[in-house]
């Protein structure tokens, strides 16, 4: 058995198989995510888990270089927006359109789809290296 880290299998493995530049996404539980995309469903009831707790969890075991968030997160989830925010340091911030995350969704390794019921809770994570 795991000790430490990440204990759902999906999200360790997707997360241990990655390289540098490649994309994850962990989306609220409205998302769409497209049907090629490895679609990793956590959701267990509304909230649970959270996109923040499943973010954090994400970030113990992932180097990010890129956080790609849509230009509406800031306007109509302050609140989200400004908890991401303090995740990261010296980390470049790309900011789309809703419309374009959703696009760029076919291109993640994964999305994560969490209990999350609040609008514009995602974002794409581009893959760093250690070194």
């Amino acid at each position: 058995m795991k000790k430490i880290g990440i204990l759902n299998g999906e999200i360790s493995s997707v997360v241990s198989k990655m390289g540098h530049k490649d994309l994850i996404a962990i989306g609220d539980c409205g998302l769409p995510i497209p049907d090629k995309t490895k679609r990793i469903d956590i959701a267990l009831t509304k909230d649970i888990p959270s996109f923040m707790d499943t973010l954090k969890n994400v970030l113990l075991e992932l180097q990010v270089e890129e956080v790609i968030l849509a230009e509406e997160t800031e306007k109509n989830n302050p609140k989200i927006f400004e908890k991401i925010k303090k995740q990261f340091q010296n980390v470049k911030f790309t900011f789309i359109s809703h419309e374009q995350l959703k696009i760029m969704l076919n291109d993640c390794k994964a999305v994560i789809r969490t209990g999350e019921q609040t609008p514009y809770a995602n974002i794409i994570l581009r893959s760093g290296v250690i070194f």
